[in-house]
């Protein structure tokens, strides 16, 4: 093999495994676990997510960055406003935004997404409730997908004051860099104590191992773990914590902070009938 040809073959090799490296990746402006929950009819949340990492990479496509920025300092910012529809259905709107380190806010795109809740709380073993979300990136410099689909389960269950929620992601690309592939997997999960209203703890836990039939190397998985506060103070919903990289493929430390307002706005449909289970 000559030198032109093993230069070529070394690049074809990177690239393939610099597009596997990307795959199992999170949502790095919504480290959020969704509860059971939804707003109720005719309420408006406002919403902002952050996360900061303190300790990431280098270089860009590693980490919580999928496109060329790196993630060393980066700040991640999602605004987000959702409304109640009916009583088990709210939608949202997102806005996110991104500061990599030396460089200004960046608008990296928006998302926009349904959720529910199925029949009312405790008429199953489990509470259960769904979720759809369409997510445009701006590329390359955030992602290489330009139109993603987002869908995942809502499982909660309650035991006294004590709340375990599940939310296994499935995501697949619609549009851009794996549009021919399936979907990837990933979860969003947490465990919370009701201590105070205004004060209680927390853990969550956040991941994703590449697509479903044809998983990433567990190093370059990225998975994380989340211990954090949460309640409410004036009037302001707010979850914060520090998040810990458990593989080689996370960035190290990452600094989250939640906050969320809401107020009713006045309805735009009726009431939800007792006797109905989806909306």
């Amino acid at each position: 093999m000559n030198l032109r040809s093993l230069m070529m073959s070394t690049l074809v090799v990177a690239s393939l495994l610099t597009a596997r490296t990307a795959a199992a990746q999170i949502d790095p402006w919504e480290f959020e676990v969704y509860p059971y929950a939804t707003e109720s009819r005719g309420m408006i949340e406002i919403e902002t997510d952050n996360a900061v990492i303190a300790n990431g990479h280098s270089q860009g496509g590693n980490g919580t960055a999928s496109g060329t920025f790196r993630s060393q300092g980066l700040w991640y910012s999602g605004e987000a406003v959702t409304y109640g529809l009916t009583d088990r259905i709210e939608a949202a709107a997102y806005l996110s935004l991104a500061q990599p380190s030396g460089h200004g806010m960046w608008w990296a795109g928006d998302k926009f997404r349904l959720r529910g809740r199925l029949f009312d709380e405790e008429v199953l073993p489990v509470n259960l409730g769904w979720y759809a979300e369409l997510e445009w990136h701006k590329t390359p410099q955030f992602d290489d997908a330009d139109l993603e689909l987002e869908l995942k389960p809502i499982i909660e269950k309650d035991f006294g004051r004590l709340s375990l929620i599940v939310n296994p992601v499935f995501e697949k690309v619609l549009v851009g860099d794996g549009h021919n592939q399936g979907f990837e997997f990933g979860y969003r999960n947490g465990a919370y104590y009701r201590w105070m209203r205004s004060l209680s703890p927390g853990v969550e836990f956040y991941g994703g191992i590449g697509l479903i039939n044809d998983n990433d190397p567990l190093r370059q998985q990225q998975h994380y773990i989340f211990p954090v506060v949460w309640g409410k103070l004036l009037g302001i919903e707010y979850n914060i914590g520090p998040g810990f990289g458990l593989t080689a493929g996370s960035d190290h430390v990452i600094m989250k902070f939640n906050l969320e307002i809401e107020r009713f706005v006045g309805a735009i449909f009726g009431p939800s009938s007792d006797r109905d289970w989806f909306y």
